[in-house]
């Protein structure tokens, strides 16, 4: 009886934990990367003050705002810590901000010897991004429970899987596309076994979320092809080729990469509920055949078809929201809408994730018939 406790703890907690230490130490190992500076910042730093007066306003009668304002700001970071600076804040909307007495704001400082040229460079945010993100985990705790928690757990690891495992070596020339897959596959095992733990419902929903991914990244692929779209057709790609030419980052495929990623949680979604369903499904009545389990997880899929089918395209389109303002503003033609770079983009994005979300039914229900049932005769 010990000795089966033992073995229980080991594969539930002992093989994960040791496959989560080896993962650490390659994260740990990509990480030590030397970065080429792309612009020279010596002596610049973004500090964060607090606005202590106003010196000269640029608000007009209208409310709009002209020119810039001068301002007192009490630095409460840096080398000038404690000090009040005289600077400006621009009236664009990218960059400075709206200055009121006791708003926090983050200066741009720019120290040569005892000199210091300063502005605003934007309204403190950060303290407002973390409640947010916080009280966004406490709601998730307080309705989802034990399981909720799980899920920020597993939120949490697949944010710092983005910034520490994906960027590492899409910086270090790795595949974008291919990197995506990995972190992909990682997070999906991590965050499916937080919630499920080593059963089958796991497996069938990991199994159903990979396939699903990599379904979207064919769909992407093959539009691609056809369309003749490509990673170098995206709004920024001038400032991606002052990457590709110092670093040799791969440009092309951060569009696919970046499709899998924004893919992934509805897959995930779909996944995991029709595992769960066609597990509770199977408990309830064991007796049922593997054609008749089939054809009762298919009924769930297409239930969730009919919504989740919208998921990714709703977003992208959202996504696209003031591009469509401008050609409807410009009543551009309909032959150059159509055929636009950003059209083609948003419409690719949208479709290829949903072919993932719809082809990963029929897959996460084969899955979970053939595992659900794995003692009963397969002639059944």
């Amino acid at each position: 009886m010990k000795q089966k406790t033992i073995s229980h703890w080991f594969l539930r907690w002992g093989i994960p934990l040791l496959l989560l230490a080896l993962f650490l130490g390659f994260v740990i190992r990509i990480n030590q990367v030397d970065k080429v500076p792309l612009v020279s910042r010596e002596g610049q730093t973004f500090e964060k003050g607090v606005v202590t007066q106003i010196l000269q306003d640029n608000l007009m009668p209208d409310g709009s705002r002209v020119g810039e304002q001068r301002v007192l700001v009490r630095m409460t970071t840096g080398v000038r810590a404690g000090q009040e600076l005289e600077t400006t804040s621009s009236s664009g909307y990218l960059f400075g901000a709206g200055c009121t007495v006791g708003m926090k704001v983050v200066v741009l400082q720019s120290v040569a010897g005892d000199s210091t040229i300063t502005s605003v460079y934007s309204q403190d945010r950060e303290g407002v991004l973390y409640f947010f993100a916080a009280l966004y985990l406490v709601v998730l705790v307080l309705v989802g429970g034990k399981q909720g928690l799980k899920g920020a757990l597993g939120l949490a690891f697949t944010f710092l899987c983005i910034l520490f495992f994906y960027l590492p070596l899409v910086y270090r020339g790795y595949s974008p596309f291919w990197v995506a897959v990995g972190l992909c596959v990682v997070t999906t095992i991590v965050t499916m076994y937080l919630i499920g733990g080593p059963t089958r419902k796991t497996l069938v929903a990991t199994g159903g979320t990979v396939a699903g991914v990599v379904i979207a990244g064919v769909a992407a692929t093959c539009f691609s092809w056809a369309s003749g779209i490509s990673g170098w057709n995206v709004s920024d790609i001038e400032s991606l080729l002052t990457l590709w030419n110092v670093s040799g980052i791969q440009v092309g495929g951060l569009l696919f990469s970046g499709l899998l990623i924004s893919s992934l949680g509805a897959v995930m979604d779909v996944a995991m509920s029709i595992g769960s369903a066609i597990a509770e499904i199977h408990q309830q009545n064991p007796a049922l055949t593997r054609r008749e389990l089939f054809k009762a997880g298919m009924h769930v899929g297409r239930d969730m078809m009919g919504t989740d089918s919208n998921t990714l395209i709703l977003a992208f389109a959202g996504g696209s929201v003031s591009m469509l303002v401008l050609d409807y503003a410009y009543d551009l033609p309909f032959q150059q809408i159509i055929n636009s770079n950003n059209i083609g983009i948003a419409v690719m994005q949208g479709l290829s994730g949903s072919f993932g979300i719809v082809l990963s039914v029929p897959v996460t229900v084969l899955l979970a018939v053939f595992l659900y049932t794995w003692e009963k005769n397969p002639n059944k």
